[in-house]
């Protein structure tokens, strides 16, 4: 194998790479730093006598990642407030929600704390990346029998997670509800939310944000409307986005970000708002990154 077809392979690997990366660690920093050293094992390691490249680079990546979530859950015990994933501007098109399915948004990535590491990397690779099971035993140091019971448990701890079908609706009835906020228009507000409709804000440790979730319609409007009001009041634009595979919006105070919203629609009602505010998250917003 050339060395040029060496890079190529990989090349072609890093958006599922990188992919895998950001689901088991939730920043986009880490994952590429893990995506750099899986890199670097690759460059270093005899590639003619790999069989399996794809199932070679995905076992490292999986390591790698193991090695780093243990540090990053140490650094959340101490973050005030609740901790949301990084997010990242993904393909708006139906097409590419559909292929997304649940397993990058916001939602399903917070879901995924409730899994243990080893849980979290075997649900991903057999469930998400459809990876056999005799690589993920191998990935994780585990036998085989071992992986299927932990991927049947951790199925069952996220009972309920359904994937959704697109409908091209989403980003209207977003839009609708953007609209409303802004004209303090609270009672189409209410229309558009879920009636448990939740809000789940990441100031992290400079910027103001809710402590804990709110939860209702009622209160959630209010809170947005409330928002709102500040952000018309200041020098501040904001443009849509697609977040994480959610209709969303990435809201700007003069040249920085102030914050990334993404809206979970429920049928047809917005269902819950994750907003991520921590500076340290939203570095990497506007970059293109390609990810599977």
């Amino acid at each position: 194998m050339s060395d040029v077809s060496e890079a190529d392979v990989f090349e072609t690997s890093r958006p599922r790479l990188l992919g895998l990366a950001y689901r088991m660690l939730g920043t986009l920093a880490d994952a590429e730093d893990v995506v750099q050293e899986a890199w670097l094992r690759w460059n270093a390691a005899d590639a003619a006598s790999i069989d399996n490249p794809g199932g070679w680079l995905t076992t490292v990546t999986t390591r790698l990642s193991l090695d780093r979530i243990k540090s990053a859950q140490r650094r959340r015990e101490d973050y005030p407030g609740p901790w949301l994933p990084e997010p990242v501007v993904t393909d708006g098109s139906p097409e590419g929600a559909a292929v997304l399915s649940d397993s990058l948004t916001l939602g399903f990535l917070t879901l995924l704390d409730r899994l243990g590491p080893v849980e979290r990397a075997v649900f991903l690779l057999a469930d998400v990346f459809g990876v056999p099971y005799a690589e993920v035993a191998d990935a994780v140091g585990k036998s085989e029998v071992a992986c299927r019971q932990i991927a049947s448990r951790s199925r069952r701890r996220l009972q309920g997670i359904h994937p959704r079908k697109p409908t091209g609706e989403e980003r209207r009835m977003v839009d609708e509800l953007i609209v409303a906020m802004a004209m303090g228009d609270i009672e189409t507000v209410l229309a558009r939310l879920a009636p448990d409709a939740v809000c789940i804000s990441d100031g992290g440790p400079t910027r103001r944000a809710a402590r804990r979730p709110v939860v209702g319609a009622d209160r959630v409007a209010r809170l947005l409307i409330n928002v709102t009001r500040k952000f018309v009041a200041g020098n501040v634009s904001s443009v849509p986005a697609t977040i994480n595979g959610d209709p969303g919006v990435i809201v700007s105070a003069g040249d920085e970000i102030d914050s990334v919203l993404a809206f979970e629609v429920d049928g047809d009602r917005v269902a819950t708002i994750w907003i991520v505010r921590n500076p340290e998250k939203l570095d990497h917003v506007l970059a293109p990154v390609a990810l599977r």
